[in-house]
Order: C-alpha cells, then structure tokens, then sequence
C-alpha cells in the first residue's frame, strides 16, 4: 500500500544514528545521504526518507501519528526499542508488550518517539 514515507528532521546526522540503530534491530541496511542531503531507507521496494523541509522552516511532528515498523518477532521488536533509547529516544505509550485487541487480533507492540517527537511503532503479529 506504502511506496514511502518521509519524515522531517533539524538534526540530519542525529536521525541517522537514530534510524541506523532501530532500523537495523529490524534488519534494515544503514541509510545513505542522497544527493539532495536526505537519509534513504530502502528495503523490501519501500522507503523511508528523513530530511530538512524543503520550506526551509523547522521541522515539527506529527501530533496523532504514528509511523509503524514491521518486527519479525517480539524480541525483535524489544531489540529496535532499546536502539531507539539508546539513541536518543523516548518511549512513550505503554512499555512494550502484547496487546490483544476486541476483534480477536493479538499484537506484540513497542512505541518511541524519535529526537525530533515523532511516534514510531514497532509491530509483531502474533498468533491469535
């Protein structure tokens, strides 16, 4: 459904750390400085791009959303968490954990924000 995402940043080189770190507790490549400035997250044909705002105002977050990693297991998702904190991160939400949803659904649910306020998500689908 999702070609990409991009998300803003005043401090490029500290997303990086961030984004390197969580993303590679998921598994993803370290990122790479396109020729615009901006971090490119590749992988599985989907993007993840953090850069300056093109108004060249500062970058804000997006209050009520989330951007949602996939995690391939709930250590997995714990293992991105603990990047997240480690650079720079705060969590927020409830602490990780499963969550068992009204419609039968049951997931394994970890919740940061980024340094630049951003909620982000790691998510693993667990059996019902």
């Amino acid at each position: 459904m999702f070609s990409h995402i991009v998300l803003g940043s005043n401090d490029i080189a500290a997303s990086q750390a961030f984004y390197d770190a969580t993303l590679g507790a998921l598994g993803v490549p370290a990122g790479v400085i396109d020729d615009r400035g901006r971090v490119v997250y590749a992988q599985d044909g989907g993007r993840l791009l953090i850069t300056a705002p093109v108004d060249g105002r500062a970058a804000t977050y997006a209050n009520g959303g989330t951007t949602g990693f996939a995690a391939a297991s709930p250590a997995q998702a714990d293992a991105w968490h603990a990047a997240g904190i480690a650079h720079g991160g705060t969590t927020c939400e409830d602490p990780p954990g499963v969550r068992r949803l009204a419609d039968g659904r049951v997931l394994y649910l970890a919740y940061l924000r980024n340094p630049a306020g951003n909620k982000l998500c790691a998510l693993h689908r667990m059996a019902s």
